[in-house]
């Protein structure tokens, strides 16, 4: 697919939110066709990957590419993400999408063990290829930088140096190790709290540069200290995906907005809740989220950082694409008694356009694997 068209049969059809910023992490598709495999270089089925990024725009969401979810650090290689920051990009101007895009330092060798100085070039390059596909910069979490910085000052120092040359105020990410292990002690300190009052300093030194922090620590309370400590009109946007329903609908004191892995599998689920608080709708909120938690759950648990299996293989089920094949061979990364659980539980949380599809498709993926004793169909 080229131009800035969008895909037939798709248009925003939602008006713009008013009470809540939901941004869903987007999945990409991998071609079937193309070797996939560790090492080797990512092939995408672009059509149907962009495709995926329409729907969720017609829904009234916007759109966190290029992130986790698309399997950055996990076999999507730089050259193939920047060409899907510039594709989605394209997209997003078409329909007047919400898109914010991660930009990190996953181009460099970490054999090379850089130093801070190639670690901030190298979110400067990412960076510029973000900000000109007109996207938000999601400031990704940095496998390299958590590596070579030695403390709080280091942090300090890199971010120092790419918060004011931004366009617009980026979203910080900040990703726990239950997602990525290679992040433990990420902003200088193993301690959350100390980390917390680090990342707070950064914020406070660059007013009016940071529009937001994406928390993905799987810690609602702390979740909610740090977004009581945020400077006013700086957002939380939350990446709990086991209490993201409480934390989106907040407290007296004030709520979470959301940058979501497991908004990929629930986008209309989602959609319905981001319309039922534009209407202070409190009972409509619960309805259309409260049944999405126990498979959310499910998609998250340990190892949390294979959860990107999960999400592909309900968009197998779902009809959104025609195969179970992942970049980098990920489908192999979860149980069938997990795939199973997966449909259970998206078929009670009602997530499947069409059931029996998704009954028939299951059936086929479990051709072969014996569950013994496990009534799934």
């Amino acid at each position: 697919m080229t131009g800035t068209q969008p895909l037939d049969g798709v248009a925003v059809h939602r008006p713009p939110a008013r009470s809540r910023v939901f941004l869903a992490a987007a999945h990409v598709v991998a071609d079937p066709t193309a070797p996939q495999g560790p090492g080797v270089p990512a092939a995408l089925d672009w059509d149907a990957t962009l495709a995926f990024r329409h729907r969720l725009w017609s829904l009234g969401l916007g759109v966190a590419d290029a992130m986790d979810t698309a399997q950055r650090g996990a076999g999507l290689d730089w050259a193939a993400t920047r060409e899907l920051i510039e594709r989605c990009g394209a997209e997003a101007r078409s329909v007047n999408g919400l898109l914010a895009c991660g930009a990190g330092t996953d181009q460099l060798d970490p054999a090379a063990q850089p130093d801070l100085a190639r670690i901030a070039a190298a979110y400067e390059e990412q960076i510029s290829v973000v900000e000109d596909a007109g996207a938000r910069v999601v400031l990704m979490a940095s496998r390299a930088l958590a590596a070579a910085a030695r403390g709080p000052e280091d942090y300090a120092a890199v971010y120092g140096r790419l918060l004011p040359q931004l366009a617009r105020p980026a979203i910080l990410h900040w990703l726990g190790p239950a997602f990525d292990p290679q992040l433990a002690g990420y902003w200088g300190a193993a301690d959350v709290d100390a980390a917390a009052e680090s990342l707070l300093a950064i914020i406070r030194e660059h007013p009016g540069k940071v529009d937001g922090v994406k928390l993905s620590l799987l810690d609602a309370p702390r979740e909610i200290a740090l977004r009581r400590a945020l400077p006013a009109g700086v957002r939380l946007y939350t990446g709990d995906d086991f209490d993201y329903a409480e934390l989106i609908k907040g407290d007296e004191y004030g709520h979470s907005d959301a940058l979501l892995g497991v908004f990929d599998p629930i986008a209309e689920q989602a959609a319905a809740a981001l319309a039922a608080l534009d209407h202070d709708d409190a009972e409509g909120f619960d309805a259309a989220l409260g049944p999405t938690l126990p498979l959310a759950r499910h998609l998250f648990a340990a190892p949390t950082r294979h959860y990107k299996t999960g999400v592909v293989f309900l968009a197998f089920l779902a009809g959104y694409q025609d195969h179970f094949t992942m970049v980098g061979g990920a489908q192999r990364e979860r149980s069938a008694a997990h795939l199973a659980g997966l449909f259970e539980l998206g078929r009670d949380a009602g997530i499947f356009p069409d059931p029996q599809r998704a009954r028939a498709r299951m059936r086929t993926a479990l051709a072969g694997c014996a569950l013994e004793g496990r009534e799934v169909l």
